[in-house]
């Protein structure tokens, strides 16, 4: 590619632009990870992310990926030849399955057309069949990256109860933390996993586990084989600040700052700001005349939106041309949509402008890509925007 001017736009749902002030934050000398400073830096920063969780239980970090994490959760809590049910809802929760299936576990799919999110009434109905509970997790993405679709844990958790079934409720959080409302402790989850580089705006490599004592109990029974993702050693040791071995420290810096960042908004107006910028992303797409992936209104997710392309068009050629002329990358369709939609990402460091700036870019792209569209979808945005705005405060001089 030419050399291009202006900055690019990211707009991928992850990894996510990162703020300024969490690249200056993480631009800090080292510190030693045994010695007192960092240890009550330490200290604070395993409080702080429990409030991005909504829990008082533990949540263990890891210098990984989200994919870390799944392992991580399934180690601790199960042993070979376990049943599991995962609530397929597109290509992430295929990925949790299919890790399941390596690691000896006996993964049953509750299958969906992935164009909504989980069935609660499903998993009551498949949970209340398993009289012998059988079933020892439930497996639910909260929000499904590939398909621009949400699940609603509070559903699945009541389904759950009803069902009187004792399975761990496993939620991946990875692209829904600090872009929609997670409430671990009031929705009854037991190990919710998510990673860095989402709603949490820093780079990969550094993955959150929030544990239940629900889940730590399993922990002590569970027989499948772990050393680096042990929760224990973390479990014990992380009250003091520190980790079992070497943590990420220059990410640590950065989480500090994203969740006083977060704090500052109110997490409450981060969840407002999501589902505003997603509803003038569907307008937009309604107003081309297209349609997203997800066809559930409820379903709908604030992180991110897959749009549909018209039969004879291909979304990775379109992909391809927004990149090449407008400096722009937008998400590539997984599994069933490789090729038949395209995704755009509008959580994290972002805003009106820049959402409309990514929209405008996606109308152009079909302009000279000849995908049959109608004009005005940016306009149809933009209207909402200016409808739901906050009118500024006049003050006096």
């Amino acid at each position: 590619m030419a050399n291009q001017t202006g900055r690019h736009f990211l707009q991928i749902p992850g990894p996510t632009p990162v703020p300024e002030r969490i690249l200056n934050a993480m631009s800090r000398q080292m510190l030693d990870h045994r010695g007192p400073t960092f240890c009550e830096f330490g200290q604070k920063l395993f409080a702080d992310v429990k409030t991005i969780f909504k829990t008082q239980s533990p949540v263990i970090i890891y210098p990984s990926s989200g994919t870390g994490a799944w392992e991580a959760a399934f180690v601790n809590t199960l042993s070979p030849g376990d049943q599991i049910l995962v609530i397929e809802t597109g290509q992430f929760a295929v990925l949790w399955r299919n890790m399941a299936e390596r690691m000896g576990l006996k993964p049953e799919v509750l299958p969906t057309d992935w164009h909504a999110g989980g069935d609660a009434n499903a998993l009551e109905a498949r949970l209340k069949k398993d009289g012998s509970h059988q079933i020892k997790a439930v497996c639910v993405v909260h929000n499904e990256t590939s398909t621009g679709a949400r699940t609603w844990i509070d559903d699945m958790r009541r389904a759950m109860d009803a069902a009187k079934h004792p399975a761990l409720l496993m939620v991946d959080a990875i692209s829904s933390l600090a872009a929609m409302d997670l409430r671990f402790d009031e929705w009854g989850i037991d190990v919710a996993i998510s990673g860095s580089q989402k709603g949490l705006m820093l780079p990969p490599g550094m993955s959150f586990t929030a544990v239940s004592p629900k889940a730590i109990a399993a922990s002590k029974k569970a027989k499948l084989p772990r050393s680096y993702w042990n929760w224990d050693d973390m479990l014990a040791i992380n009250p003091t600040g520190t980790f079992p071995y070497t943590p990420p420290v220059g990410l640590l810096f950065g989480l500090s700052e994203a969740i006083a960042m977060l704090h500052e908004e109110g997490l409450d107006n981060v969840f407002a700001r999501h589902e505003r910028l997603a509803e003038a992303t569907r307008r937009a797409v309604r107003g081309w005349g297209l349609e997203t992936w997800c066809r559930d209104a409820r379903g709908h997710s604030p992180a991110v939106t897959a749009v549909t392309m018209p039969d004879g068009h291909n979304a990775d050629t379109f992909r391809k041309l927004v990149l090449e002329n407008f400096n722009m990358s937008l998400g590539t369709g997984l599994n069933k949509l490789a090729g038949k939609a395209f995704r755009i990402g509008h959580l994290g460091y972002t805003n009106e402008l820049t959402i409309l700036g990514a929209l405008t870019g996606v109308e152009m792209g079909l302009e000279l890509a000849g995908v049959p569209h109608e004009k005005g979808g940016v306009a149809e945005a933009m209207a909402y925007i200016a409808e739901t705005a906050r009118p500024a405060t006049a003050k006096a001089a």
